[in-house]
């Protein structure tokens, strides 16, 4: 399955929209400078008190649909 990679570094207040129902989806930039679109729900385990940081890799299928993300 590809992967696209991207880095984020989201605050927990800006994640906080999230859970008040206010955002629903991530756009961010890949490394190789696609757009990606995914769930914000799928960033939920990787939340700590200071947000989501990190680098993180996500395995889409032949049709670029999701399938899972990880963190690298």
């Amino acid at each position: 399955m590809p992967e696209i990679i991207f880095d984020l570094a989201i605050s927990a207040e800006e994640y906080l929209r999230v859970y008040r129902g206010e955002v629903r989806s991530v756009l961010a930039t890949s490394r190789d400078g696609r757009k990606v679109q995914f769930p914000a729900s799928i960033l939920q385990r990787f939340v700590t008190q200071s947000g989501i940081h990190g680098s993180f890799a996500v395995l889409v299928d032949g049709e670029n649909r999701f399938q899972a993300i990880r963190l690298l």
